[in-house]
């Protein structure tokens, strides 16, 4: 597909920005930068009088179109990351105005390449950021067809080979825009379950990582080497292989296919209550992760969604007009992912999601999160006395749960109690509990009487009862 960047019917984005003003004249800064584009053109044996006027427009709209995406991306980051509505409409204006910056390019391409001066990794760099776009629209809808539009973006960069003459230039903030491109196709891959993709982006990028080394002398060196550890970690974290009969690998999806549905139990029925929002909260120490997902946040997200469209297999070519005939839209749950959360940041998406769940639906919360156990025997056993899940403190934490012995007399002000959940239970609520310590929440208390499920993870329980408790603890709330 490389096409303009389709708007979304409802955008969003965990990446970034708000504009905090219109940007209807052309800033400063585009004049700047046409100026300079002209004054190349007159210095390499041409007079700023003898370029054509409509040449001149050409330049200058598209220097505007630049800085205008420029400053709608990177507004992008103040939108606030809870919340469902509030970053629509700016998010739509950022497609916009990247829809009209590339198909501008297309359509002009000779003139700015002889009077602009621009170059392919320019082109990979917009087509990178509608690749965000679509990426980050994902984050914030959990509609899973726009991992394609990302993938068919950033595949195109590869394809056509973008960034190719980026290493020839002795720029390396160049080639570190090139690594993180990579670092981000390897995570839209991970999500499509494209591990063969995954497998040789791994390798290019060991090699540009290399080379990178090699030839600047840079202070960074030792973090991409740990992007590349934690990624290799991820892949080898899920050593499960199912093989055809002969003997090729199947890719495994954790998403509900459209005939996969599991069949109801007797008695159950459809549409008195959906799911609507989940809270993916991921806070265990020393866990496998990559990109702030960890793979027990990676595969939870996956079980909560359908197997995406294939959006990007109608157009698979840059400019390609959109085909008429669009795939039904297909809702998932909303989803929040919150990598080691603080205390304060975990209520506010809690609360937000909360204020904002629509009528007969339910809340998921997903805790995988370091036990908090409790420091000394209380003379009362109430939802505050039994410890919890950690939630991060903003500093580092050594030796795992030294952190939860620095005061006996106190209870640990990092800790989720099964307590601070209650008033949550005004709605209907389905808790997950993936801890050390997820006996804490056992005889969590239904306050409101609205359709509540607690289920935790088998550490909780005797041996002899893991692995029999999933099915019926689930079907009580489902009914």
């Amino acid at each position: 597909m490389v096409r303009g960047a389709r708007q979304p019917q409802q955008p969003r984005s965990r990446l970034a920005p708000r504009l905090t003003g219109t940007v209807e004249k052309p800033p400063r800064k585009r004049k700047s930068r046409t100026e300079f584009a002209l004054k190349e053109i007159m210095s390499s044996g041409g007079a700023e009088d003898d370029i054509p006027q409509g040449e001149r427009k050409t330049v200058t709209d598209f220097c505007y179109l630049l800085d205008k995406s420029k400053q709608l991306f990177n507004g992008l980051r103040d939108l606030p990351q809870y919340g469902q509505k509030q970053w629509q409409s700016y998010f739509g204006r950022t497609f916009d105005v990247y829809t009209k910056l590339w198909k501008f390019q297309q359509q002009h391409r000779q003139v700015l390449d002889n009077r602009y001066g621009l170059k392919r990794w320019q082109i990979g760099e917009i087509a990178s950021k509608i690749g965000q776009l679509y990426y980050h629209y994902y984050l914030r809808t959990s509609e899973t067809s726009y991992l394609n539009e990302a993938f068919s973006f950033y595949s195109a960069i590869r394809q056509r080979s973008y960034y190719s003459q980026v290493n020839k230039e002795d720029r390396p903030e160049l080639v570190v825009k090139k690594l993180r491109y990579y670092a981000r196709f390897i995570v839209v891959c991970l999500l499509l379950n494209k591990m063969d993709v995954v497998k040789d982006l791994v390798k290019e990028l060991s090699d540009e990582i290399e080379d990178y080394t090699h030839r600047f002398n840079t202070e960074d060196q030792v973090e991409w080497n740990l992007v590349l550890q934690e990624v290799a970690a991820f892949i080898e974290a899920d050593p499960v292989m199912v093989l055809n009969d002969d003997n090729t690998i199947v890719i495994t999806s954790n998403r509900l296919a459209e005939t996969g549905a599991p069949l109801l139990e007797q008695g159950m029925i459809v549409g008195q209550l959906s799911l609507a929002d989940a809270l993916i909260i991921g806070n265990c120490n020393n866990q496998v992760k990559f990109s702030e997902l960890t793979v027990d946040m990676f595969r939870m997200l996956q079980a909560l969604e359908r197997e995406p469209m294939n959006l990007a297999s109608q157009m698979n070519k840059p400019g390609m007009q959109e085909s008429a005939d669009k795939p039904t839209r297909r809702e998932n749950p909303h989803k929040y992912l919150l990598y080691k959360p603080t205390f304060s940041q975990l209520y506010t998406f809690l609360a937000a999601s909360f204020k904002e769940l629509p009528a007969n639906s339910v809340l998921l919360i997903y805790l995988s999160a370091t036990g908090v156990f409790p420091t000394g025997r209380s003379d009362s056993e109430g939802p505050y006395d039994f410890g919890g899940v950690l939630t991060n403190s903003n500093r580092d934490i050594i030796n795992g749960d030294a952190i939860h012995k620095r005061n006996q007399s106190h209870k640990e002000m990092h800790c989720l109690h099964p307590g601070d959940l209650y008033p949550f239970t005004r709605k209907p609520l389905f808790i997950i509990v993936d801890s050390s310590n997820s006996v804490a929440y056992k005889n969590f208390t239904n306050l409101f009487g609205q359709p509540l499920v607690c289920l935790l993870s088998p550490t909780a329980y005797p041996k002899a009862l893991q692995g029999t408790l999933s099915l019926p603890v689930i079907s009580v709330g489902c009914r």
